[in-house]
């Protein structure tokens, strides 16, 4: 097996691998096109010979997008979170190979993909009942892009054909919160329910369902009055690990007289009951665990929310909802959005305003009739001319 280069133009080389057919025994050649100096060229002509005399290689002109996919997917590990690249194998393989992967990688076009994405949009759910929402799209679109990107660096493709394709626009959807009064109603409802103390943090704190699954006592610190959110529980297929928190960095968030009360009595009910079955409670314990302290996975408190509210009578919202229900009551009570940024724990006070701009009206209204208090008050003060 031999190979070797050739310049066609300054900067450009022809790649020319020869192999032999191993049902005839013929002598073939694969051509293949590289951009660089000619010490690159040697390195790729001899990267190209050891693929292919290990049987990895695969020519460029018959290889699908499904089989690109598959080895976008395997060099993609350990290059994101585990959950990530689940999320990008799932999007991958149950939602883009069914629509392009038949496809010859080189064959693929811009016209492929938007006529894909209007497939998916109108008959992409795998159950048959429908179409993708268009969130689910533009997240095949983001892992696609990102794929083809790798291919031309990977100089599979002279271009990205993704580039040239607008996604459908998301509409965002109606953020579902509690007032204050609602709020009230629900924690009274689930007083002394599993889900009383994860509600506290979430609703009370602005806790994401990951952090409150990683909490653990030595972050609860009542003599400062504040909890450190330092590490986050991220659950995948093999299991759950713990991670920075969402921001990349570590915060505190306040506690309020009701938290801490909450949180105090929950500790001496959790001793007891630890007590009770051979357990000591340590610092190094979960906040929410299970009956034997064992740490309790983010999807177990989703599953738990779901059951406890069906018995409320208040209107369904998600868990995660009573994180905006926090941020909703932090900025209509007037807290500066910095500060409810920082408490909330991202990564730049822009998101947050972007995120909660509905309450922002409210808010204006409120600033406005303040100015305006204020200006007539010193006219008052300054009483008539003359």
């Amino acid at each position: 097996m031999k190979g070797h280069i050739r310049e066609r133009s300054p900067g450009r080389w022809a790649i020319a691998i020869d192999v032999r057919d191993p049902q005839t025994g013929a002598r073939k050649r694969r051509w293949h096109s590289f951009a660089g100096n000619k010490r690159q060229a040697q390195i790729e002509c001899a990267r190209l010979l050891t693929e292919t005399k290990n049987g990895t290689g695969v020519d460029p002109t018959r290889m699908t997008v499904a089989a690109f996919l598959e080895r976008w997917i395997e060099h993609m590990q350990g290059q994101v979170s585990p959950r990530s690249h689940e999320r990008y194998a799932e999007l991958c393989r149950k939602n883009l190979a069914p629509l392009l992967g038949a496809l010859a990688l080189t064959k693929l076009q811009a016209a492929h993909i938007s006529q894909a994405y209007a497939k998916a949009l109108a008959s992409g759910r795998r159950d048959g009942t429908g179409g993708l929402s268009a969130r689910t799209v533009t997240h095949m679109h983001r892992v696609l892009h990102e794929a083809l990107q790798q291919a031309v660096l990977w100089r599979l493709l002279a271009s990205n054909p993704a580039a040239f394709v607008k996604p459908p626009k998301v509409q965002r959807a109606e953020m579902k919160t509690y007032d204050l009064k609602q709020t009230a109603e629900l924690l009274e409802a689930l007083r002394g329910n599993r889900m009383f103390i994860p509600t506290v943090l979430a609703g009370l704190c602005g806790l994401r369902r990951g952090e409150i699954a990683a909490l653990r006592w030595r972050h609860v610190d009542f003599d400062a009055g504040h909890i450190s959110i330092e590490q986050s529980a991220e659950q995948t297929h093999a299991g759950v690990r713990y991670k920075p928190p969402k921001s990349g960095r570590a915060r505190t968030v306040a506690m309020g007289a009701t938290v801490a009360a909450e949180l105090r009595a929950h500790r001496l009910a959790q001793v007891q009951a630890l007590l009770s079955i051979g357990v000591r409670l340590t610092d190094d314990s979960f906040v929410v665990a299970q009956a034997d302290g064992s740490p309790v996975q983010p999807n177990t408190l989703t599953h738990n929310w779901v059951i406890e509210c069906a018995k409320i009578g208040l209107r369904r919202i998600r868990f995660h909802d009573m994180r905006h229900t926090h941020a909703t009551h932090l900025l209509a009570s007037g807290v500066h959005p910095k500060v409810a940024s920082e408490r909330l724990g991202h990564s730049k006070v822009g998101l947050t305003l972007d995120t909660y701009s509905h309450v922002l009206p409210n808010m204006q209204a409120d600033a406005a009739a303040l100015v305006d208090d204020a200006l007539q008050s010193a006219l008052q003060k300054r009483g008539p001319k003359g």
